[in-house]
């Protein structure tokens, strides 16, 4: 079973992958470090270290699905 609190919802504009909301700092609309291309490496096994441009947060991204990234730190309350 996946856990729901490690996941946080992205969305793919433009070539682009946003977040609604920041989990840390609660910013809107950010912009994600990650290129649409990675989210494959990042399906297949391979972490990726992602650093939130608004506060400078970071998580590892250990999986990712169309709606959803996976991470290693707890991002949500239960």
């Amino acid at each position: 079973m996946i856990p729901f609190e490690r996941t946080w919802p992205y969305d793919r504009i433009m070539g682009d992958l946003y977040v609604q909301e920041c989990p840390f700092c609660k910013t809107g609309n950010v912009i994600l470090p990650i290129r649409p291309e990675e989210l494959d490496d990042i399906r297949t096994g391979r972490r990726r270290l992602l650093v939130f441009p608004c506060c400078r947060n970071k998580v590892t991204v250990i999986d990712a699905d169309p709606d959803y990234l996976l991470t290693d730190t707890v991002l949500r309350g239960k």
